[in-house]
């Protein structure tokens, strides 16, 4: 099925599996939806799948409210730049609720967010923003690449008991792949996956990024380079263990992410293994991600912001470069 049929899939169960599940946001009920929420209105009634109006705050904030009442509500932000309108929701209230109670409190809630980069809608409706909820302490990040992967890991945020953000890619919605259907199915949040063994270099990445990655690899197989391709899946919690154990094997490392490269996701991964693998790694650990500037509209401009396999195999090239090449290449 598709990425957007194995999120139905899990919404669907879920609102099947426990009543206190229920699905909130803009244009989410028939006849008007489409996507993952397509038809759930019409089969569970208006009262589990809301349409509410243009209010980011609002939607989060009821979202909040339900959980401290015992709800595991579903919040679909429309497109993530819209996120922000909510962040003091999410940062200073979703996030602390556990913290701020002693535990007796937490906001089982799952943010459902569209991230549209790559398709033309300019700046203010194409950014990917997982970073900035990394830093939150009290929520989890979580990017599916593949339909598998987003159902078993949609179903586990929505009955996680802590806040999560769920980040889906438009551009990821026509990727098709098998996925199980059996209601109990989910994949538990931090447990990175290893799309593709590999043993001279490790391609660390996550969401759409996973397919350039994928097909950085089977390029470079070509040339004798085997590459092996760890999709995190989850940003937070972050499977260091997995990072690790996959660097330390193949000694080289590259991070890729559609995220903006300044500040990035990226930048974390790096500072880990520089870290714990000082003296072990053969290179410094390369970094791609999103250009440090506004996503431009037209797709002529756009394509030169996010990475691609192409640019993935020239950081590879130049981890495999003895040290001089390297020097001179970033000199």
């Amino acid at each position: 099925m598709t990425m957007t049929q194995a999120l139905n899939l899990a919404l669907d169960q879920a609102l099947a599996h426990d009543e206190r599940v229920f699905l909130l946001g803009e244009d989410i009920a028939d006849p008007g939806a489409s996507g993952p929420t397509a038809k759930l209105s019409t089969k569970y009634g208006v009262d589990r799948v809301l349409d509410t109006p243009i209010s980011e705050a609002a939607i989060v904030g009821a979202a909040i409210g339900a959980a401290m009442e015992g709800f595991r509500p579903v919040a679909e932000i429309m497109i993530m730049d819209f996120i922000g309108i909510a962040a003091d929701q999410i940062v200073n209230h979703a996030a602390k609720l556990r913290f701020m109670t002693g535990g007796r409190t937490t906001a089982p809630i799952t943010v459902r967010v569209q991230v549209y980069g790559g398709l033309g809608t300019g700046a203010t409706h194409s950014q990917s923003l997982e970073a900035w909820f990394m830093h939150v302490p009290g929520l989890k990040v979580i990017v599916p690449s593949t339909p598998r992967d987003g159902k078993g890991l949609l179903t586990s945020a929505i009955f996680d008991d802590d806040p999560c953000i769920f980040v889906e890619t438009i551009r990821l919605r026509g990727q098709r792949g098998l996925v199980p259907t059996d209601p109990a199915f989910a994949i538990p949040l931090g447990q990175a996956d290893v799309k593709r063994p590999g043993t001279d270099v490790t391609l660390i990445s996550y969401g759409r990024a996973v397919l350039d990655a994928l097909g950085a690899a089977a390029t470079l197989e070509q040339e004798g380079i085997s590459a092996e391709v760890l999709d995190l899946r989850t940003l937070v919690p972050l499977d260091v263990e997995a990072i690790v154990e996959s660097v330390r094997r193949t000694r080289r490392a590259v991070v890729v992410h559609d995220a903006v490269r300044f500040a990035g996701p990226g930048a974390e991964i790096a500072s880990i293994l520089h870290s714990e693998l000082f003296g072990v790694l053969e290179a410094p650990v390369e970094r791609l991600g999103a250009r440090f500037v506004p996503n431009p509209g037209p797709s002529a401009l756009e394509s030169q912001v996010y990475p691609s396999a192409d640019r993935v195999i020239a950081a590879v090239q130049r981890t495999l470069a003895p040290a001089t090449v390297r020097a001179g290449a970033h000199g």
